[in-house]
């Protein structure tokens, strides 16, 4: 890239220090005149960035600032989210993510660096990623929504574009990921949600989403696209609606280095959530009974995940594992007779005729008839884990594990305190969202967040240090254990989960456990002499350097 002048340097996120740029740095790249005189150091940048956010009120308003800053001067941006990740990390991401979702149109005003694709104009395809490549040439990792799906929050078309430009934002926070070699991609496939069709300020196609057909062929050219132009990169898929999210993943997770977050990421980090009950509980996941409420892609996700654990602790067929796991969706119980099923469904559906003469059409029910040890929502019901559920399902286990864990927080199935308190202080509790620490009988009690930056940046940063061919069971497991043994939860109140201020550390942990079990299935193309040491040095700082 040749640049000119000093306004080339100014509007270069990458490269722009704004009052940090030294007096040799301002004559040598013709900035004289057009900076304030006085030179800063980055903490002191930060320091004023920190205290216009304080005098905002409102989440998306913090969240609309950091975006400038991010458009402005990427290092800064890093830096101060990174010195305050515990704070700042709410605001870029999940929660307040959502809102900033919905507000995208009528906010508009910057691109965000993110590529742009038109599924409704395949022939403009292949240049559309070239275009962004001319630039940015050496891409490592690429997040791919098209809207269907957003958070609990469901089809927002374009406006799903911050979901990865965020995702990818938390990938270099906790991981550190070079923010050069990251790319945010939103598919327009259409969107069916009325009020953005209807709305004159929508960015995306004013049309219905693609029929499957149309859609698939579509991914099929989006992905031999990608592949060509960005060899190296991983591909990570984000917020897609759960029948397309499956359909992909399956497509595709055999052919290269790809995942789901929604659906791995998420199942990775519940069992990293009940791998640490479990050492509390001392109830082995063999002796587990598990309801699922929720039973799509997170459901099916999560299902997965902890059957597949299963199966590699005892030795199980998935045949005996599945039975450990009740998934319920709008009916009650899923079961075999039901129309309609996802092909996820249908392998944890219990056969209809056991269930004849007990009824398990609402969660209530089945709690009465499983007396279940554990109780794991992904539903976006708020507050589906009423007082009566939860006391039900503390008569008949000590230290019941239960994990609401949908998020925003006004989607979460029950409270920390609601659970604390209905059940005496036994309940074993991870949550989706950020929970305050709860006061019950003398005792603090820290709220674990089953948050997947905990996993996916570090699952995320191990593939990439190795250049695995592929992102398998064992890799998530390996990224699930790394998690899980970040604490010890020994002390009465203690987390189940690690914090979030200790994000990069975890993330270390985890790109090296999934580094070494890359290696250990020889899906590794890159010889690396010492892994902890690989993972480190590609642990991008958010420090100034000479342009």
């Amino acid at each position: 890239m040749t640049l000119k002048s000093g306004f080339d340097y100014l509007n270069n996120p990458l490269l722009n220090k704004g009052t940090a740029f030294t007096n040799e740095e301002r004559v040598s790249y013709h900035l004289d005149g057009l900076l304030p005189p006085f030179i800063e150091i980055i903490e002191q940048q930060a320091a004023r960035i920190e205290t216009q956010i304080e005098n905002l009120e409102t989440a998306l308003h913090k969240h609309q600032l950091l975006t400038n800053l991010y458009n402005e001067n990427r290092t800064l941006y890093y830096y101060v989210v990174t010195k305050n990740v515990t704070e700042y990390l709410p605001l870029i991401y999940t929660p307040t993510i959502g809102d900033a979702v919905i507000h995208y149109h009528t906010d508009y005003n910057a691109p965000d660096e993110a590529l742009f694709i038109d599924a409704f104009a395949p022939e403009k395809l292949r240049a559309s990623i070239e275009n962004y490549a001319k630039n940015n040439p050496n891409i490592d990792m690429i997040v791919i929504t098209d809207g269907e799906g957003v958070l609990g929050i469901g089809d927002w078309g374009v406006n799903g574009v911050k979901i990865a430009v965020g995702k990818l934002a938390v990938y270099t926070v906790a991981a550190g990921l070079a923010p050069d070699r990251v790319l945010p991609v939103v598919i327009d496939a259409g969107t069916n949600n009325k009020t953005l069709l209807e709305d004159p300020r929508y960015l995306g196609n004013k049309r219905p989403r693609l029929s499957e057909n149309e859609y698939d062929t579509f991914i099929a050219q989006l992905v031999d696209a990608m592949t060509t132009v960005f060899p190296k990169a991983i591909l990570h898929w984000e917020d897609f609606g759960r029948a397309n999210a499956s359909r992909i993943l399956h497509n595709y997770r055999e052919e290269i280095c790809t995942f789901n977050d929604d659906i791995q990421g998420t199942g990775a980090m519940v069992v990293a959530a009940v791998l640490a009950t479990i050492q509390v509980s001392h109830i082995p996941l063999s002796e587990q009974k598990i309801i699922i409420f929720g039973a799509g892609t997170a459901g099916i996700g999560i299902a997965d995940q902890l059957s597949g654990q299963l199966m590699r602790e005892t030795g199980l067929s998935f045949d005996a594992a599945r039975k450990h796991f009740y998934l319920v969706d709008r009916n009650g119980l899923v079961l075999d007779h039901m129309t309609d099923l996802t092909a996820g469904q249908k392998k944890y559906a219990h056969p209809a005729s056991d269930w004849e003469n007990t009824p398990v059409d609402t969660l209530e029910h089945l709690v009465e008839a499983v007396h279940p040890t554990m109780l794991i929502g992904c539903s976006g019901v708020t507050g589906a884990f009423k007082e009566s559920i939860v006391k039900k399902m503390a008569e008949h286990t000590e230290r019941p594990a239960i994990l609401p864990l949908s998020n925003p927080t006004k989607l979460a199935e029950a409270t920390a305190a609601d659970l604390i308190q209905w059940t005496g202080g036994k309940a074993l509790i991870v949550t989706g969202s950020p929970s305050k620490p709860v006061e019950y009988q003398h005792t603090t009690y820290e709220i674990g967040q089953a948050n997947n930056a905990l996993l996916y940046p570090g699952l995320g940063l191990g593939a990439l240090v190795t250049r695995a061919k592929y992102i398998t069971d064992g890799m998530l497991a390996a990224a699930s254990m790394a998690v899980a043994n970040q604490i010890s939860p020994n002390e009465p109140g203690a987390a189940l989960l690690p914090h979030v201020r200790t994000l990069r550390e975890t993330s270390r942990a985890v790109a090296i456990a999934v580094a070494n079990q890359t290696i250990k299935e020889n899906i590794h193309q890159t010889k690396l002499t010492n892994v902890t040491e690989a993972v480190e040095l590609e642990m991008w700082q958010p420090t100034y350097k000479g342009v």
